[in-house]
């Protein structure tokens, strides 16, 4: 029984119920008794109002009987008003309290006493007071039956009329009695009574109909409306709510309602995101390809993941350092407890042995896991496997040992160039042979200082630009100057842009090529000995006229004109210089060349060619044709190799047209030479076009090769174009051939344009 009390006081509509009856049951009855006293009084009064007035009727009735002191009038109307429904007495007393008159003869002459209920109003006090309200003059009390009376005792005043009548009365009294009217409330007490429980009907009725509707409401759309909610909530809590689409109605339950089936949905739908990650944080816990283990205080194995089990087969609750550490005790510096100690985050690297016996390396980094209430409940440990970056850094060490030796046991010098500033940050020991100096002495030293002080801007800007520079000037610890040529090529070093030059000593092989270029000038001084001699021999003969004119004129004793002295005489200067210019251009060229380079201009050095070798094609009758671009840019070059280089070309012109009128024996074909200049795409080019034989394809390849010649034997030594072939790409050329058989050859030399910088 307590527990069905204690259930139906916890039902929250019980306890809604019970309230609203209560407060229902209160207000009822607060009003029925309220209306019933209401009821009470209003009656009562009225009552009061009536017996009052009856009071006033008889007083005034029997006042002129008074004044005749007619007792059997008075007596008669009181007798015949007492006749009427519910008036028990009518009395009237005199100033003593014996009562003169009544409804009731035996009361007549009996004396009250003054201190009962009917006297006792006036003479409650001394002096008796002759003025009092109707509320002080009514008095209820109990009949001998049983039932109610009322009674209202009037004072009978003093008029002038009673004083001077024929019962004279002292004009100093103001009160000569009181009229006593006595009637019964049994009648009223009963129609009060009824009303009373009409009233009380009333309110039983109207409380047991406004509880049951009351009930039936709280029922009907609280009570069902909430235990299905409570049903929804519960499923949503077990997490099978299904959503339906029927609403209720528009009043805050069904808002409720609604809100509850929206809060499901949105549960449901969170759920079903919180399951998917889960399962995806649950996916990538067990497969991601590292060791990841979670940790007690004691360092027991609470969970692990797949790629863990598969290398080391723990079970739950073993140590972590027995089963991927080969320990029989913690490590002594653990990341786990460091990280139970001070919640931060903590890395290592440690290696172990598989379940299979491979050593295996790992770096470690753990991360607290925290309970609701903020402690650090366990460790998650996480392992990367770093055994083939172990292998991998053993290999590249090993490497970079090979390289080392490597890099140091090169025959070359080897440089590495920061690359912005070019300060040497390492070499290798074939630089102390070559430069000199010591590898300490070079590092942190400029590698411009190998250049001299002119040469060092633009050295710098040829080493940033390209991949390579030939025939440099470098300076060595000894003062000697030395040639090298230098592969650049960009790199990087300990995190740095870096510059990595390979240098090679070519000061040797220079000097054999410029005494093998020096033999091919001489060479070709020897075959251009006819044409020198030619050349030479003009302003002799022109000088030796003169000599002869004014040695004659002289003997003779002849005098010469001032104008044909000073003709002559300037004659004589002109070839004189002619002279000079051919011997000093022949001396020039026949010296050994310098291997500095320089800007040259092309069209001076090819023109130089020809005025070398100009008398030679003129006694051949060959024409050349001359077609020279005007502010042709500079090339950076050697001016005298570079002369030979042409020389070479207008040689091979020259036989090449030769050689075809001796095979065709015919002296009417061109004999042609055409020298052509000019630039294009940042290259300045030089065209030598010959109307020779054309060189035989099958040949085509070998021309270019060192003592390959296609002239007969004793007119050629096959290092012209050879020698060519190199002084051109010493000054970074190239140098081609087209050919067209029995119509001619056309070699094209192309440099690069020098930058202004």
């Amino acid at each position: 029984m307590f527990r069905g009390f204690l259930s139906i006081y916890r039902s929250l509509i019980s306890r809604l119920i019970l309230l609203s009856g209560l407060v229902l049951l209160v207000s009822i009855f607060t009003w029925a008794y309220f209306n019933i006293q209401y009821q009470k009084r209003n009656t009562l009064e009225a009552l009061i109002e009536s017996v009052d007035r009856l009071g006033n009727t008889i007083r005034l009735g029997t006042h002129y009987a008074m004044m005749l002191n007619s007792r059997e009038d008075i007596n008669e109307i009181i007798k015949n008003t007492s006749r009427q429904e519910g008036i028990e007495k009518v009395r009237i007393f005199n100033k003593q309290g014996q009562i003169k008159y009544s409804n009731l003869p035996s009361e007549v002459d009996q004396i009250s006493n003054i201190k009962d209920d009917a006297c006792y109003i006036c003479h409650k006090t001394e002096p008796p007071v002759w003025e009092v309200p109707i509320d002080e003059r009514i008095r209820l009390f109990q009949s001998p039956a049983g039932y109610r009376l009322l009674g209202i005792i009037s004072p009978i005043y003093n008029e002038p009329g009673c004083s001077t009548g024929c019962h004279v009365h002292p004009a100093d009294k103001k009160v000569l009695g009181a009229l006593d009217v006595v009637v019964s409330l049994e009648s009223t007490d009963r129609a009060v009574s009824s009303y009373e429980r009409r009233i009380i009907a009333l309110a039983i009725v109207s409380f047991l109909a406004l509880s049951t509707i009351i009930a039936c409401f709280l029922y009907l759309f609280v009570n069902r409306p909430i235990k299905k909610l409570i049903g929804e909530t519960q499923l949503i809590g077990q997490g099978k709510f299904q959503y339906q689409s029927d609403t209720d109605g528009g009043d805050e339950i069904g808002e409720l309602s609604r809100a509850i089936h929206q809060m499901g949905r949105r549960i449901v739908e969170k759920q079903e995101e919180l399951n998917k990650q889960r399962m995806e944080y649950q996916e990538l816990f067990e497969k991601v390809p590292c060791y990841i283990t979670v940790q007690d205080r004691n360092l027991r194995l609470l969970r692990y993941n797949l790629e863990f089990t598969r290398r080391f087969s723990p079970s739950p609750g073993d140590f972590c350092y027995e089963v991927y550490k080969g320990r029989s005790e913690p490590c002594e510096v653990c990341p786990v407890l460091q990280t139970f100690e001070d919640g931060g985050t903590h890395s290592s690297e440690e290696a172990g042995i598989t379940k299979d016996g491979e050593i295996t390396h790992w770096m470690v980094r753990t991360s607290a896991i925290r309970d609701t209430r903020g402690e650090i409940s366990a460790v998650m440990e996480v392992c990367l496997d770093i055994t083939q970056m172990k292998r991998l850094e053993h290999e590249i060490r090993r490497s970079e040992e090979k390289y080392r030796d490597i890099f140091n046991n090169m025959p070359n010098p080897v440089f590495v160039l920061d690359r912005k500033t070019l300060i040497i940050l390492d070499c290798n020991e074939s630089v102390t042979p070559t430069y000199g100096y010591r590898r300490d002495e070079l590092i942190k030293k400029s590698f411009l200082d190998f250049f001299e002080d002119g040469e060092q801007q633009q050295c710098a800007l040829e080493m940033r630009n390209s991949d390579h520079v030939n025939q440099v000037r470098h300076l060595v610890k000894d003062g000697r100057t030395i040639y090298v040529n230098m592969h650049l090529s960009p790199s990087e070093y300990m995190g740095k842009e870096a510059l990595l030059v390979v240098t090679s000593d070519i000061t040797k092989r220079l000097q054999a090529e410029q005494q093998l270029i020096q033999a091919s000038k001489m060479a070709t001084l020897g075959e251009m000995a006819t044409g020198i001699a030619h050349e030479l021999n003009q302003p002799l003969s022109v000088i030796k006229t003169a000599s002869s004119f004014l040695s004659r004129k002289v003997r003779r004793g002849e005098p010469i004109k001032g104008e044909i002295l000073q003709t002559m005489a300037e004659e004589i200067d002109g070839h004189v210089d002619r002279a000079s210019m051919i011997i000093n251009h022949l001396r020039e060229f026949g010296r050994k060349s310098e291997v500095k380079r320089e800007r040259v201009q092309v069209n001076e050095v090819l023109q130089k060619a020809l005025d070398i070798f100009s008398q030679q094609l003129k006694l051949r009758e060959i024409q050349v044709v001359k077609e020279f671009q005007e502010d042709l840019p500079l090339i950076l070059a050697v001016a005298n190799p570079l002369e030979q280089v042409f020389i070479n070309l207008l040689i091979n012109a020259r036989d090449a047209i030769e050689e075809k009128i001796e095979k065709l024996g015919s002296t009417q074909i061109p004999k042609r030479i055409l020298l052509k200049t000019g630039s294009k795409n940042g290259k300045v080019t030089v065209e030598v076009r010959d109307t020779g034989m054309g060189i035989p394809k099958p040949v085509l390849d070998k021309i270019f090769e060192p003592f390959f010649t296609t002239k007969k034997v004793g007119k050629g030594t096959g290092l012209g174009l050879s020698i060519s072939y190199g002084i051109v790409q010493d000054y970074e050329g190239t140098i081609r051939v087209e050919t067209r058989e029995n119509e001619g050859s056309s070699f094209i030399v192309e440099f690069p344009v020098q930058s202004e910088g």
